[in-house]
């Protein structure tokens, strides 16, 4: 009778080898399906947040009203200060960069010139800290603003065309016309974003 020939420990081994070789790589290529798909789910989410965020910054903008107690749009380089037109008053926006963060801040519905008057002067000291200041972006590198006026884009922070108060309102400061449209430059991490807005148009 022949005997039985079984597996030899080197046989056993090598197999043991290559069925180990092809679990790692069996669970490498799971790891990267998995690391992608949390890659692109974290972008999809970053496009939805700046989609948002894009729409309200043009919601604020479109919304602007210029009144004789403030001026609708003031931009320093930093932080672009803006009045809106809201259900019970005018509303102050402040939109400003710190520390590569984009924030929001805003003050309840104002009536009075007063109230506004003493909000903007408020909003000139803001630390980034405050309760109604809302984190609306990270990763934000720079950002630069641009006026649309006299048929051509200039520096948000260049003067504009200056009116002088009708008759009668001799106490009103004199007070630059809003332009017609704003650029907003902004470095991110994805690349450079360019958006215009049109406003009201001028005065």
């Amino acid at each position: 009778m022949r005997r039985a020939h079984g597996f030899t420990l080197v046989e056993v081994l090598v197999a043991l080898l290559i069925m180990a070789l092809m679990a790692v790589m069996g669970w490498r290529g799971i790891d990267s399906m998995a690391n992608a798909r949390i890659v692109s789910l974290a972008t999809s989410e970053r496009s939805l947040l700046l989609g948002a965020v894009i729409g309200q910054w043009e919601q604020d903008l479109q919304a602007v009203q210029d009144s004789i107690a403030v001026p609708g749009l003031a931009f320093d380089g930093a932080s672009l200060r803006l009045t809106r037109r809201t259900e019970g008053g005018l509303q102050l926006v402040v939109w400003s960069v710190r520390e590569g963060v984009w924030q929001r801040w805003t003050t309840p519905a104002m009536t009075k010139a007063g109230e506004l008057q003493e909000a903007w002067m408020r909003s000139q000291q803001l630390q980034g800290n405050e309760p109604q200041q809302l984190r609306v972006l990270d990763g934000v590198q720079g950002w630069q603003l641009y006026y649309y006026r006299e048929n051509g884009w200039s520096n948000a922070q260049s003067t504009g065309t200056v009116v002088t108060p009708p008759a009668g309102s001799a106490s009103a400061p004199p007070r630059e016309l809003l332009p017609s449209g704003v650029r907003m430059v902004m470095e991110l991490p994805e690349g450079t974003l360019t958006r215009d807005v049109l406003m009201r148009g001028p005065g």
